[in-house]
């Protein structure tokens, strides 16, 4: 048979796209970095709509792992996708560098700053391990496949960077959003500084809850508030979590509009809130409580206490956040300790009285427990209690409790002078939750969460008592605590030093260079910039100073948690700064999960880096796995879980190498048929490929990238792995190799893999730049540089052919199919050729099916194809899963032909090839067989 293999047009053993993509994928990248791709992108789309997805930084610290894969890759995917789709869609990475988990981990190796180097030594040291650390991961963002502005990404710690930070404070300082304020903020013992609200977590805490009798100094008073004449002792009881913070004690707050009452016990009576009486009563042993007056709580507002333990007497004053959900309705308060302590003692003028050092220590001249850690101290506070008989109840109590989010840690609120962006005095607030309406929530539910987070906002703290971070740049008077009437133009000042010689032009800035004799009478304020300020202001810093970009940006992209952290430090600064938000839509996606549904931890083990699953699989299923899931809920992944990925994305490439293999010595330029000319079922092929195209850009626009994977797996395992490919394998290796059908086939196949690689580019880009360098004809250097390419042939209406037509001829495909494969279970088949079918079908369906001719038999891929009546079926027909449809399918008794397999009748009637079919003969001897429809 050697005399036909010429004639045989099937793929040779070396056609491209292999597989290796671990090893495959670097030089690809190579080859991007070398061509300068990005910058070709750039350059191609110049003047073109411009769409700005702005990269939230990730922190310059540690190794990557597949969560922030999932981060990087979506953004990746929107950028490739809007650049295809005809816009300008710059992407300039950055990294969020200064702040705590930096200088932990410097201070590991070289000490703290001062003791064995300077504090300009160590910012330089941090400044260095940033550097690498940026390295480390921007080489596995490239591993990735994300085409980017890698050499030129913003960094928080750029020199010109830090000065427009100290700018943007600049600007929120002159629109009065900036103060100085003694409060209460959360407080870190391990960082050994304040935290802002995003830097705090909650977990669960076994504390001490005890209730402690606070004495009536004038009790005939509170007797009289409540209906009572006599003057028997009132005691009212506090119910607290936390007894270190009594020694802070500065009064008790009641609600004013609650009904509190008096309730018997032994020779005192007890003031509780009405609705908690039957629980007190029970937590003190009283039994079934007795009911003796009651009042409204402002009827007792400034009646005196005894603090139960101190020389001291505290009053009784109102507050709205009393509440009776536990305790007594009487609220311990120490405006030291606590935000609503803090706001409800302004109103009283009460001292904000901080007994506790910066390392959680009670200062010595702290009466009874100087010298203790605030936590070992509660022992000793509940035995200083019960000694003086005070102590009514104690229990251990499991609640939750603020923790830090880098430590783990339990976290004190702790009064100390800090810098704050203010919530309410100048409106900030209401302008940013009024902003939250013009921006689009993807999903939805984004709008409801950063609706809560900014409703109980409190102010920001925004300082840091650090040495790795951009100094609050401001000059205080030793006095008045006023900011000097020059700030603004001081702080443009400081902020060309900074751009010159970066935050170290300020730390070591003598006052009297910017104030002269000024200087004896103002601070330099020493404290750091909360990097959530950092990263917060990049709207300011990147968007506003390069060139490319604009504000505010078309879309931010990043994980749940962000509503409280780069989200809304964003919105804050940008309306505080500019008066708008800095973006147009905020996308939102879910956490990453092992196979179990655990959250991703060290400590666990479940934590996949982000470089071992790009060796072990190659970075395009990495891809493919993150962009198949619904992305905003919590996302699933395991070792296991990226391997049957591999399952998918093998479709997908082996429907693409089939493709490619099949246009063997296709020219576009010489042998690419008009869309008139093609045969009916590469018509339809091609049209179905221009409706999926318009499926896959609508889930794309929605961000609906599941949808596109899923949609494009279907259609290579079915319209064209399950249909098209497989029937049109016939006309492709036993037709003539320039002959109308094939070349018809092959114009269909071009065009399809052609928009293929362009579907595919956006999430599987390795893939799809291979398919497209190994497509026939002129192309552009990179399918990244295309766009969508010349529309794509669409059926007409009108036309005999129409969806109709091809859904009813699939649908008996699969009938057949399903008939095919009962008798090859049964041995009485080994292959479809083998087989000789007929349909039996009345009406529509078998005016379509007759329509076919001899062309019905290669659209089943059988031997033989008839259609007869209804009527006619044996009773051995098989019944269809189609209404009006039997089957009868037998094995052929035909010789079968020797070069297309298939069984004809006419097999040893051609003297010259005696083993040949009529067909084959004439595809190898004489004109070719004429086509006209598969």
């Amino acid at each position: 048979m050697s005399d036909y293999k010429d004639t045989l047009n099937l793929p040779t053993t070396g056609f491209p796209m292999k597989a290796n993509l671990a090893q495959r994928e670097p030089a690809r990248i190579k080859q991007w970095q070398d061509m300068g791709l990005y910058h070709r992108i750039r350059e191609a789309r110049v003047g073109r709509p411009k769409f700005i997805l702005h990269d939230g930084p990730p922190y310059a610290n540690g190794d990557l792992h597949v969560g922030h894969a999932v981060n990087k890759v979506l953004k990746d995917i929107i950028v490739k996708y809007k650049t295809l789709d005809g816009f300008d869609s710059p992407y300039v990475p950055g990294w969020d560098c200064h702040g705590l988990p930096i200088e932990l981990n410097v201070e590991k190796k070289v000490g703290k700053p001062g003791v064995k180097l300077s504090a300009a030594e160590f910012r330089e040291k941090c400044r260095a391990y940033a550097r690498r650390q940026i390295d480390n991961q921007r080489e596995d963002f490239v591993r990735m496949g994300i085409i980017g502005d890698w050499e030129n990404p913003y960094l928080t710690m750029d020199f010109d960077f830090e000065a427009d930070i100290v700018r943007t404070l600049g600007r929120l300082v002159e629109r009065g959003h900036v103060h100085k304020g003694f409060k209460p903020v959360h407080w870190c013992l391990d960082c050994g500084s304040a935290l802002a609200e995003a830097e705090v977590e909650y977990a669960d805490k076994q504390s001490s809850a005890i209730d402690v009798a606070f004495a009536a100094v004038d009790a005939s008073a509170i007797n009289h508030a409540c209906g009572l004449e006599d003057g028997v002792a009132v005691v009212a009881p506090i119910w607290t979590t936390t007894p270190w913070t009594l020694p802070a004690n500065r009064a008790v707050s009641v609600h004013p509009d609650l009904d509190y009452v008096l309730i018997a016990a032994e020779d005192q009576r007890l003031l509780v809130a009405e609705a908690l009486a039957e629980s007190c009563a029970a937590r003190y042993g009283l039994g079934e409580p007795e009911i003796l007056g009651r009042c409204k709580g402002r009827a007792i507002e400034r009646q005196l206490l005894q603090h139960p333990f101190l020389d001291r007497q505290v009053p009784v004053i109102l507050g709205e956040h009393v509440t009776v959900d536990a305790g007594t309705g009487l609220v311990h308060t120490a405006p030291a300790h606590g935000q609503d302590d803090y706001i409800v003692g302004m109103r009283y003028d009460l001292s904000v009285d901080n007994p506790v050092g910066p390392n959680g220590v009670f200062r010595e001249d702290t009466a009874l427990f100087g010298g203790q850690h605030v936590f070992k101290a509660n022992g000793n506070i509940v035995a200083a209690l019960e000694e003086r008989g005070v102590l009514l109840h104690h229990e251990d109590y499991q609640h939750s409790y603020p923790h830090c989010w880098r430590h783990k840690t339990p976290l004190i609120f702790r009064a100390t002078p800090q810098w704050f962006v203010r919530m309410h005095e100048n409106g900030l607030l209401d302008a940013a939750q009024n902003a939250v309406d013009g921006v689009q929530w993807i999903p939805d539910w984004g709008r409801a969460r950063i609706e809560s987070m900014l409703s109980e906002r409190p102010d920001w703290c925004i300082s840091r008592q650090r040495t790795w971070g951009v100094p609050i740049t401001l000059f205080v008077h030793k006095e008045t605590a006023e900011l000097h009437p020059d700030t603004p133009a001081l702080i443009e000042q400081v902020a060309t030093r900074i751009q010159e010689s970066g935050i170290e032009a300020w730390f070591s800035l003598e006052a009297r260079e910017l104030l002269g004799d000024d200087a004896e009478h103002y601070d330099k304020v020493t404290d750091t910039l909360d990097v959530w300020f950092d990263s917060g202001v990049t709207h300011a810093c990147v968007l506003r100073r390069r060139g490319e970009l604009t504000s505010p940006a078309d879309l931010y992209l990043e994980g749940s948690d962000q509503h409280r952290g780069w989200f809304q430090s964003s919105l804050l600064t940008g309306i505080g700064a500019y008066g708008e938000a800095p973006f147009k839509a905020v996308l939102t996606h879910g956490f990453t999960v092992d196979g179990d549904g655990r959250k991703m931890s060290k400590s666990i083990g479940n934590i996949i880096p982000a470089r071992k699953a790009m060796n072990d699989q190659g970075a395009d299923i990495l891809r493919l796995w993150l962009a198949s899931t619904d992305y905003r809920n919590e996302v699933a992944v395991s070792d296991e879980i990226i391997k049957r990925t591999g399952d998918s994305y093998r479709r997908i490439r082996n429907t693409a190498r089939f493709m490619l293999a099949n246009l063997s010595g296709f020219d576009p330029a010489e042998d690419a048929l008009a869309d008139e000319d093609l045969l009916p079922l590469d018509r339809w092929a091609v049209d179905s490929a221009a409706r999926l195209q318009e499926d896959l850009k609508q889930a794309y626009d929605a961000y609906q990238f599941h949808q596109v994977c899923h949609r494009l797996h279907n259609y290579c395992s079915g319209e064209m792995g399950g249909f098209y490919l497989d029937i049109i394998k016939d006309r492709q290796y036993t037709t003539r190799a320039d002959s109308h059908a094939r070349r018809s086939a092959q114009t269909a196949l071009y065009r399809i893999a052609d928009a293929m690689a362009r579907w595919m580019a956006p999430i599987l880009s390795f893939t799809a730049e291979e398919l497209w360098e190994n497509l026939p004809g002129e192309r552009e250097d990179s399918v990244l540089l295309a766009g969508w390419g010349a529309p794509l042939l669409r059926l007409s209406r009108n036309d005999t052919l129409d969806a109709d037509y091809w859904d009813a001829l699939i649908a008996v495909r699969t009938a057949v199919n399903k008939q095919l494969e009962a008798l090859r279970a049964a041995g009485e088949l080994r292959g479809s050729l083998d087989a000789a079918v007929t349909l039996y079908c009345d009406g529509l369906l078998a005016e379509r099916l007759g329509g076919l001719g001899k062309e019905l038999r290669f659209v089943l891929i059988t031997s033989s194809a008839d259609v007869a009546s209804l009527a006619s079926a044996p009773p051995e027909a098989a019944e269809t899963e189609l209404a009006g449809l039997r089957l009868l399918v037998t094995a052929s008794s035909a010789e079968k032909c020797e070069r297309c397999w298939h069984r004809c009748a006419d097999i040893g009637e051609h003297e010259a090839h005696p083993t040949l079919c009529g067909r084959c003969v004439s595809n190898v001897d004489g004109p070719g067989e004429v086509r006209e429809f598969a």
